[in-house]
């Protein structure tokens, strides 16, 4: 899981950007509305909850969450039916990507998908072409300043966590995703403030490319999470400390 924690550095970066374009909200919108569909309460719906959760992190107000929530349940004028489709293909380099997207018309999507693919160096691929190369884990950050690393990493076993990762602003606990939820609540009793808990997608194995090639395969990764209907894009791409610095 080396190399996570600067997706999880840059992707906190974005997120503030994407908060202050209101692009976030939009998101988070489609991501709770989907959410629901399970069900409108989130002391019964976990997926619903964590949204909620992370969107209020993001700031969002109350009445978007509110209205999200209906449209989702199936309350009010707002009847347009969303699904959650994932894709799968390549950037450039043979980087694997898999993509998430929160959608009402499927078609538009997926031709949006593959147009921004093949205008950065990549290709749609086939349903399972790259899927197998990432495994599902339930992911949760805490901010690392300040915190006594040992009574971390305790406390996450303890819980049923799988790994405990210490990087410079963020710690990282990476859980099975049955598990994500008793591993959260643990944190939250123990009074840490919780900026990220989810399922992720972690590559089992990483490629490390030049500089200038990393960056090329970042930016068609920004232009595909800027889609208004893509939610999340994971990929097998290591981040050198020399391309992040460039980037930043």
């Amino acid at each position: 899981m080396s190399g996570h924690s600067k997706w999880a550095t840059i992707k906190r970066q974005k997120g503030a950007n994407d908060a202050k374009r209101g692009q976030l909200f939009t998101k988070l919108a489609r991501e709770i509305a989907l959410a629901a569909r399970e069900g409108a309460d989130p002391n019964f719906n976990f997926k619903l909850r964590l949204v909620i959760d992370k969107a209020r992190a993001a700031n969002m107000p109350k009445e978007n969450i509110e209205r999200a929530i209906k449209r989702g349940a199936g309350i009010g004028d707002d009847g347009t039916a969303l699904e959650e489709m994932t894709y799968e293909g390549y950037g450039p380099h043979g980087v694997a990507l898999l993509m998430q997207a929160v959608t009402d018309n499927r078609n538009r999507t997926v031709s949006e998908i593959r147009r921004t693919l093949t205008r950065g160096g990549g290709s749609l691929g086939e349903a399972g072409s790259v899927g197998w190369l990432f495994d599902a884990k339930g992911y949760i950050t805490i901010p690392a300043n300040g915190i006594n690393q040992d009574k971390v990493f305790e406390l996450a076993l303890d819980a049923g966590a799988e790994d405990v990762q210490f990087g410079e602003e963020l710690v990282e606990i990476y859980t099975q995703p049955a598990d994500l939820q008793i591993v959260r609540q643990a944190f939250q009793d123990a009074r840490y403030p919780i900026e990220t808990a989810e399922v992720t997608m972690v590559p089992k194995t990483v490629i490390s490319l030049a500089p200038a090639e990393t960056l090329q395969v970042m930016n068609l990764i920004e232009t595909l999470e800027d889609m208004d209907d893509v939610s999340k894009v994971y990929s097998n791409l290591d981040i050198s400390d020399e391309a992040l610095a460039q980037l930043n």
